[in-house]
């Protein structure tokens, strides 16, 4: 196989397609494409996850970060159809994104529609530091 450019293998579709009889394979890259805005209060997430249902989708904060995970079961097995190719993602994915440790599951607001998870929350409040003091060197 080819080196990956990208993330993706510059000849997938003509020197692999032949080749390819598992069902185990799962082309991930394109999940979970995301934007990212900075506003004067916040950040503002754009989340692509096409094809995956509300139902589907789960957030989790804990330790300051965000996790997304979306989970798509499996079709069931089509035994009237003898399938050439099948690319559409079936199975589990997430990322994860910080964002600071002052943030609660009250100040992020998430909405998902059209297949698109917009998310928004507020910029963390940079740590005061004490006014200094001198550390005693041994």
């Amino acid at each position: 196989m080819l080196p990956s450019i990208f993330g993706e293998d510059l000849f997938d579709d003509f020197m692999d397609f032949p080749f390819r009889t598992t069902r185990g394979y799962q082309n991930t890259h394109g999940l979970m494409q995301t934007d990212i805005r900075e506003t004067k209060d916040g950040y503002e997430l754009d989340v692509d996850l096409p094809g995956f249902d509300k139902k589907d989708i789960n957030l989790e904060l804990k330790d300051g970060y965000l996790t997304i995970r979306a989970n798509r079961n499996e079709e069931k097995e089509d035994k009237r159809h003898h399938y050439l190719r099948k690319e559409r993602f079936t199975g589990s994915c997430s990322r994860s994104f910080y964002v600071g440790e002052n943030v609660q599951e009250t100040d992020v607001h998430a909405k998902f529609d059209n297949g698109i998870l917009k998310l928004s929350f507020p910029k963390e409040e940079p740590k005061q530091l004490s006014g200094g003091s001198n550390i005693a060197i041994e």
